[in-house]
């Protein structure tokens, strides 16, 4: 009777509880969440990155810069402009995927995306540019809301699955997206037998690759529109839970306070209560402001790197076109999603979450450090070195944040992911608001500076780089970074006492992975 009464309750009107039957019944590897979950949060990422390679050439356009040591300037800012849109309503996203669901907050991005994309790629001005990247920045909140779906869609034994399917679309976008650009950027002066300059794209020499991106965001709208709710809405089924095992149990009113503060001690021990603050939630705390530190060191190569390959020899640069960038960022996706999809999980399952980004933080450090000797190769065995530096530099980063997405979501419950992301996100975003910034003034402040005795050049760059580098392992280390106790690492056999303890109430409201 109970099993029977169960399974009714499951059947109700709630998106969770499907999701959770079809978890227990679907053992397999989950193909079509993985799909969706990279598809969503490729959208997303796009267009973060899709602009540097031409961002050098796209702020020289608008002559803005008074002098080509300027550009980088002005370009750091164009960057930062979308972290500081993100920074400001990442948090509020959040609330609206705990409260609504995450079905909404991933439409309404998708739907951000194909627009105002869409308006970048026309932008006559300096100013146009900078409002419409900052409005893709604060209208789209799919990262956050993604990170805590990955972790609820999926099995427990493979949310590292499903988490390193948004760490790795994520890293593929910030690596295809400057590919697209590298390559579909100025038409008319790269493919004049296809693109005339009077045409469209040669009167907008940036909206080809914007204009690709918002087709793929339409089609990550309409794939979105089948995506299973996860979110659990059980107040209706609270009640009437309380109901049946008054009747059917005969409980009294002590039998059922003591219930209740059995029920309260449970949830305390496998997750944070709903009620605790998620300040107060050290391991998600700690989690964060490492994940914002390596954030920061990321977002700060990549406009870094971008603008320092395209840059003149005479300034330190390379001198690349933006089909050489977009060229050594494609083998650079390649070379990562082989390695997240083949190797990450079982790296991950040998090492845990905080090893592994403590390693790819060591290996980092080197690697950052043979940039400026990289540049001094020319012809074919420059960009071979290049891309295989960039490819391991590139899969450090990936792991090392699909690490900390992992502890951030074992640190709360599921009625607190979407707000905890949300911060996460925030902080990040403000971080990754200075990163842009920071690196295009200190790439421009370089470039004056070639013949000092110090670090000359691009060499004062990469050792700002490394420096944020080893701070962020330095905090991977005890005791700040703490690990979170993941309710699904108590036994079997305890769950079934508790559970047994507890009542069918504790089974229907917090229904967890078998």
């Amino acid at each position: 009777m109970e099993e029977g009464l169960l399974k009714k309750y499951e059947e109700e009107d709630c998106p969770g509880c499907k999701v959770e039957q079809l978890k227990r019944s679907n053992t397999g590897i989950p193909v079509k969440p993985v799909l969706f979950i990279s598809v969503v949060t490729l959208c997303a990422s796009l267009p973060i990155s899709s602009l540097f390679p031409f961002l050098y050439f796209m702020v020289r356009d608008f002559h803005i810069a008074e002098r080509e040591e300027d550009i980088s300037y002005y370009a750091g800012y164009l960057g930062s402009s979308f972290m500081l849109g993100r920074a400001l309503t990442s948090i509020l996203w959040g609330i609206i995927a705990d409260r609504y669901g995450r079905k909404p907050v991933v439409v309404i991005g998708t739907i951000t995306v194909l627009i105002f994309n869409t308006l970048f790629g026309l932008s006559t001005n300096y100013w146009m540019a900078i409002v419409t990247r900052f409005l893709i920045g604060s209208l789209c909140g799919i990262i956050g809301t993604m990170r805590a779906y990955a972790s609820e869609i999926c099995r427990k034994e493979y949310h590292a699955l499903g988490i390193s399917a948004v760490s790795t679309s994520w890293g593929i976008g910030l690596v295809i997206g400057p590919a697209i650009g590298g390559y579909l950027a100025q038409p008319a002066e790269k493919y004049p037998s296809i693109f005339s300059k009077e045409s469209l794209f040669g009167r907008f020499p940036y909206f080809l690759p914007c204009l690709l991106i918002s087709v793929f965001a339409l089609a990550a709208t309409v794939m979105s529109c089948w995506l299973p709710e996860t979110l659990h809405k059980h107040n209706k089924i609270k009640k009437d839970k309380n109901n049946f095992q008054d009747a059917v149990e005969g409980t009294s009113d002590e039998s059922n306070g003591l219930n209740v503060s059995q029920n309260t001690n449970h949830s305390e021990r496998i997750a944070p209560s709903s009620q605790k603050s998620l300040l107060k939630n050290w391991p998600l705390v700690s989690s964060i402001i490492v994940y914002c530190v390596f954030q920061l060191h990321d977002i700060a190569y990549l406009e870094i790197f971008s603008l320092w390959a395209v840059s003149p020899r005479t300034l330190g640069g390379l001198s690349f076109t933006t089909s050489d960038v977009g060229q050594v960022l494609a083998i650079t996706g390649l070379g990562l999603l082989l390695f997240q999809l083949l190797v990450y999980p079982l790296v991950e399952r040998i090492t845990g979450p905080v090893m592994i980004s403590r390693i790819g933080a060591v290996l980092s450090i080197p690697l950052l450090a043979s940039y400026p000797y990289i540049a001094l190769l020319t012809g074919f065995g420059l960009s071979i070195a290049l891309s295989c530096a960039s490819m391991l530099k590139n899969i450090l980063s990936v792991s090392i944040t699909t690490g900390l997405l992992i502890m951030q979501n074992r640190a709360v419950s599921q009625d607190q992911r979407g707000a905890a992301n949300g911060i996460s996100m925030s902080s990040m975003s403000l971080f990754k608001t200075i990163g842009p910034a920071a690196g295009g003034s200190l790439l421009s402040w370089s470039q004056r500076r070639q013949d000092a005795d110090i670090l000359p050049g691009d060499q004062l760059v990469f050792f700002a780089l490394n420096a944020i580098e080893l701070l962020g392992l330095l905090l991977t280390l005890r005791p700040f970074l703490q690990e979170p106790e993941d309710s699904d690492n108590i036994p079997k056999s305890k769950h079934n006492s508790l559970d047994q303890e507890n009542g069918m109430q504790e089974r229907l409201v917090n229904t967890e992975l078998p």
